[in-house]
């Protein structure tokens, strides 16, 4: 039987990952305070005493991260037109992209969460990581400006801007609906197949179906990232790309 992280030492662990997570992003908080408030995620806050959460920063660090990518797009890509902008700025905004940004960056493990969010698996939910990320996106321009910011955060999104031309790669589920509407098909339909493992290791596995076309299945550590990872496999069977 596992013994019980005592809360000094998991208070300790979190230092740590805080510490770690200011090296990642390569930005020391002039005011730790706002850091963290941007990593305490509002289940900390649903006890009998009210406290702070970072969902106002949240609100703030989306449109920072709007701006930023919409800046970028624009320096990068000359000749796009606005159709191609918008196409890539969704997927670079996406709540799946912010995740993959906050895993990177270790986040998770900073995280403030409530303890039953802990224990079901919160610091890898794709959901809590990508508004993490948000809200860490504002903490920084409330501390550095916007200067700061592109120092921190451009660096990171650099891979996906690249790789936004592919977004069959991508953002394979919204490539598969909009194939799906192009060819007068149903629109693809995701089934939860099984879910196993530990509440804090669960592996999801995830059928998708398009009409009668055969379907696909694959697994992920979240239901999120099965979907995806079944929308990729059946577009790369069926050569849809």
């Amino acid at each position: 039987m596992n013994a019980r992280v005592s809360p000094s030492k998991e208070s300790n662990l979190r230092l740590k990952a805080i510490d770690a997570l200011q090296r990642n992003l390569g930005y020391r908080f002039q005011k730790p305070e706002l850091l963290e408030l941007a990593l305490t995620h509002a289940s900390v806050a649903e006890g009998a005493r009210k406290m702070a959460d970072n969902e106002r920063l949240e609100f703030l660090g989306d449109r920072v991260l709007g701006l930023m990518i919409a800046e970028t797009l624009m320096e990068v890509l000359p000749e796009a037109t606005e159709g191609e902008l918008s196409r890539r700025f969704h997927t670079l905004v996406s709540r799946e992209t912010c995740a993959d940004i906050a895993r990177h960056l270790e986040l998770g493990a900073a995280i403030r969460l409530a303890a039953g969010e802990t224990k079901s698996g919160g610091r890898a939910n794709p959901t809590i990581l990508g508004d993490a990320c948000e809200a860490l996106m504002a903490a920084v321009y409330i501390d550095g400006g916007y200067a700061a910011v592109l120092t921190c955060f451009k660096p990171l999104w650099a891979a996906a801007i690249h790789a936004s031309g592919d977004v069959w790669r991508s953002n394979p589920k919204s490539f598969l609906q909009e194939w799906a509407v192009a060819n007068r098909m149903g629109a693809p339909v995701y089934s939860l197949i099984s879910r196993k493992g530990p509440d804090h290791a669960p592996v999801f596995t995830i059928e998708v179906r398009i009409d009668d076309l055969p379907p696909q299945s694959a697994t992920g550590k979240s239901r999120q990232e099965a979907e995806k990872a079944a929308a990729l496999g059946l577009i790369e069977r069926e050569k849809l790309n």
